[in-house]
Order: C-alpha cells, then structure tokens, then sequence
C-alpha cells in the first residue's frame, strides 16, 4: 500500500502546507469603507517574505492604520488621500467611478470593502478603460476586460517589486528558500517518476502516464492529477 499523493496531504491543512503566520506582518487590505476623504501619511515600508512586494504602512489622519501592497515610487513619509473625493495621484486610493480613464491601477476590489484582490503581484496593474452605468470596464493584467462597480477601491500606480523574474534563481537551494517563504512543498517529484503505489501515473517500464490525463473538476482527491477540468486535449488545430 502505497502513500497518499501529495494533493491529498495539501488538502489536509496540516503545519507543512500551511503559511507560517509570523513572516506577514499584517494583512494586506484596505480600511473599511467610509464617505469622507482622508489624508494619509506612509509611516514606513516593511519587508513580507511570502508576498515578494513590500507592503506600505498607512496611517490616516483619523488614526486608522492599515498595510496595502506599495506602489512605484511610494516612499516613507509620502502623504497620500483617500477616499471619493481624493485627487488622482500615485498612490492615492480612489473609487474606480472617480479614476480617469487610461489610469495604471492595483489592488482592485472586486466587492465594494472586500480590502482589495486584483492586481496585487509585484509589477502588475490595471488599465482603467470606460463605464457603462454604474460600472468600470478595467483591463486585468492577464488581458482580460472586467466590469466593477464604481464604488470598488482600487490604487494608483503599478505594485513595486517588478522585474523579480528577471533575476535567476542560479541554484536549487535559492529555489528551497524562496517556496519555504510561500509554504509550498518544494521540490516536488514528477507522478511518472514514481511507484504505482504512490501516484496514478508511477509505473510501467518507462516514464509515461498511458492513459489520458484529463480529470473532472468532482473527482476525488486520489485521482485529481493531470490536467484538471482541461478544456481542450492535444495539438491545436491551425
């Protein structure tokens, strides 16, 4: 009898793939929602090792404290507005119904007071295009156009820490420490190196799966390896 297949130990929640609380130091979201528009100072920029983008600490006027992923040319003692009534600078956080449209933004809501979820990796932004009614057309950094509405927060400027990828990784041991900050199991062994006792696609007398691969979004976790719910299989037709 074989192990149970890594999907099946990640779905478990155990202290090996769960993130390790103490290297964040706060949660990367924005104040609740409020009418007034506030001014705000950038008391100073922290270091978090799972998100590879330094986060800004903001303290409003009012005494509100909050973390948000910084911005290109953010810098400690930087004084920012926000709220509806805020003037469209970097790093200022507006409404996307108060943003000109061809503005660069991040850390977009996709609910009104959701603390922000588009937009959030290092280098990364939205393009603001128009509105239809009560909602915001914004171009997702995958290319992809989406409609908000007009109340979702969102900052402007691009997420600092861009160009991360450019820099290589050189050996193996810089690859552990960097996926031992993001609690991922690394590295991880391929299913047709293995046994047949410890993954659907070990064994046989060479490293090949023999059988298709595509799996159903509803199987069971022993059986969800492959390609998952693939829309397509093979070669595209030209």
């Amino acid at each position: 009898m074989g192990k149970r297949i890594l999907a099946q130990r990640m779905g478990r929640g155990t202290s090996t793939f769960r993130s390790k609380p103490w290297l964040h130091p706060a949660p990367a979201r924005y104040p609740p929602l409020s009418n007034e528009t506030l001014r705000g100072r950038v008391v100073e920029l922290v270091h978090d090792p799972g998100r590879w983008t330094p986060l800004a600490h903001i303290v409003l006027e009012n005494g509100t404290e909050f973390w948000i992923p910084a911005v290109e040319g953010m810098y400690r003692g930087q004084v920012i507005q926000v709220g509806p009534e805020a003037r469209p600078g970097n790093g200022c956080i507006l409404p996307l119904g108060k943003i000109p449209e061809g503005t660069q933004v991040c850390n977009l809501e996709v609910r009104p007071g959701d603390g922000g979820k588009l937009a959030r990796a290092p280098g990364t932004y939205a393009l603001v295009l128009g509105r239809s009614g009560n909602r915001t057309l914004v171009q997702l950094p995958s290319g992809k156009i989406r409609e908000l509405p007009n109340t979702c927060r969102a900052t402007i400027g691009v997420v600092a820490g861009g160009g991360r990828l450019e820099k290589p990784l050189l050996k193996a041991g810089a690859a552990y420490y960097k996926w031992s900050a993001k609690a991922k199991k690394w590295p991880r062994v391929r299913g047709v190196a293995m046994n047949a006792v410890d993954h659907p696609h070990g064994g046989g007398r060479h490293q090949s799966p023999g059988f298709p691969t595509t799996v159903s979004r509803n199987a069971p976790p022993g059986q969800k390896v492959g390609h998952i719910a693939a829309r397509t299989t093979g070669r595209r037709k030209r």
